[in-house]
């Protein structure tokens, strides 16, 4: 553990983790930039890197952006990533009374305080769960893949998971494009030598999550007014003391809520919120929606923990906690890191140096926070016709680099249109991601484990109590997401969350 933190402490790692974590803040500052998005478009970044960088960089982008969206919810009342909405309502209030420049200090200590408490339940559980994890077969890796696509859609979509759930089946189905992996059959490739080779997630991700938005907000108005500056940054430490406890609790619940494979920080910060409100003093549930302190510490240290708990399926099982643990995994991908219950023995070391970078990436952000909320704030001031356009060539070159293809960059301009009418049509794209990345494990453990049972009886496939369990367990998912279809929602703001 400690070579691992001395090398994530080395000059040039320590450059490339400060270069992702501010790439990561600026992005999550700009509206409409969501940390999927920031993380979607700069994996084209970390293509050319060795596997040490690539990992600094991302986790440093996943940690900056997250924290970034709360700069643009308090200060112009624009949330810059969608778990930042807690943030706004509270934040901006504050900012309203003169308070900015304090409540962006609150959300920043907040965050550090939530990468600490993800990153240490991370490595307390985590070899619980890879020693859990090595009673996987491939029976079980499929339904934990099919688990994690359904759990997605559901969690996306509110009242109307079969949204959801066709999205994940898309995904699945543009990662069977191309040869089987077991007996090398063409599938869906309609004599497209181009298509022999699949089509690569990287460029979908960066349609779906890039072009995409610039489609859905170009037409949207110029940027609103900025405040010509903040007060003071940094808290008082009582004031940090007085709701620590408040962020421990948040801490714990966003970690736990990352470990879900499809509950994103948005549900973390929502959820963390609403608790927070109900635990709070009758004093300070009287500020709740007013401006309070506590509910920007309990917002903001729940969508970072978050981070941590995301990586908890992500590493030990394979299963990307949330969408944006999945443009991770592809990153490591690319290096040839397959990472799952054999991590350990497949790459030795890595897994403390992950978290090594994780805590490099945490007290980075902290730093790196302070100073930038005020050229942060300058940003705003551009017009979205001039911002969106300069993001396009990021995409194209993202795309492009992967496999140096032209046909991956035509890939990224049919998956940004694609991902543009599924928002036209209000279907979640996160879902689709997940059926991108999961789909391949999913295939291959299926037809491995058809091959096992062909001589067995169903009490032997019963038997594999594991596999009954994530049964049951997809069953009532299913019948939850049936219920919720056929149900109307009483309270129309908690369906859209």
């Amino acid at each position: 553990m400690l070579d691992s933190i001395l090398l994530a402490l080395s000059p040039y790692l320590l450059l490339v983790t400060t270069a992702g974590v501010c790439l990561g803040i600026i992005w999550g500052a700009l509206p409409g930039l969501s940390t999927t998005m920031a993380m979607g478009l700069l994996i084209g970044l970390s293509a050319g890197m060795g596997q040490n960088s690539a990992i600094c960089f991302m986790l440093g982008v996943y940690t900056g952006s997250v924290f970034g969206g709360a700069i643009s919810a308090v200060l112009i009342n624009i949330p810059g990533t969608p778990d930042a909405v807690p943030t706004m309502i509270e934040g901006h209030q504050l900012a309203q009374r003169g308070e900015g420049g304090q409540a962006l200090g609150m959300a920043i200590a907040s965050s550090f305080i939530g990468g600490w408490v993800g990153i240490i339940l991370l490595v307390a559980f985590i070899p619980l769960l890879l020693t859990f994890a090595l009673n996987f077969r491939s029976w079980e890796m499929f339904l934990l893949a099919l688990t994690g696509i359904l759990v997605a859609g559901t969690m996306s979509t509110g009242e109307m998971p079969l949204k959801g759930w066709i999205s994940g089946w898309l995904g699945m189905l543009v990662a069977f494009v191309g040869l089987d992996a077991i007996h090398a059959t063409p599938r869906f490739t309609f004599g497209t030598f181009a298509l022999f080779d699949g089509i690569s997630y990287v460029p979908v991700l960066i349609g779906l999550f890039g072009l995409a938005e610039i489609l859905r907000t170009l037409p949207s108005p110029s940027a609103p007014t900025i405040p010509s500056g903040v007060d003071r940054v940094v808290p008082p430490l009582r004031m940090i003391m007085k709701y620590f406890k408040s962020a421990v609790r948040s801490g714990v619940l966003g970690t736990v809520i990352g470990a879900i494979p499809g509950a994103g920080a948005n549900v973390a910060s929502f959820l963390s919120y609403d608790i927070g409100r109900r635990r709070a003093s009758p004093e300070e549930r009287a500020k709740w929606g007013k401006g309070s302190y506590e509910a920007i510490v309990c917002a903001e240290t729940a969508n970072n923990a978050n981070i941590g708990g995301s990586m908890l399926p992500t590493l030990a099982l394979g299963i990307p906690g949330n969408a944006a643990a999945a443009a991770l995994l592809a990153a490591l991908t690319l290096k040839n890191v397959v990472v799952g219950p054999t991590i350990e023995t497949d790459h030795p070391g890595l897994i403390y140096f992950i978290y090594a970078a994780l805590v490099v990436a945490n007290m980075i952000m902290y730093v790196a926070a302070l100073m930038l909320i005020r050229p942060c704030v300058r940003l705003f001031s551009l017009p979205r016709g001039i911002l969106m356009p300069l993001i396009l060539p990021v995409c194209i070159i993202g795309a492009y680099s992967v496999k140096l293809s032209i046909f991956d960059v035509w890939i990224m301009f049919a998956a940004g249109i694609f991902g543009w009418l599924m928002s036209r049509f209000k279907f979640p794209v996160a879902p689709m991601v997940l059926g991108v990345i999961l789909a391949p494990l999913a295939d291959e453990s299926l037809r491995r484990s058809l091959f096992i049972f062909e001589d067995k009886s169903w009490s032997y496939v019963a038997s594999q109590w594991i596999g009954t369990v994530l049964i049951i367990f997809i069953a009532l998912v299913i019948i939850d997401g049936i219920r919720r279809l056929f149900s109307k929602p009483s309270d129309p703001s908690k369906a859209a969350v």
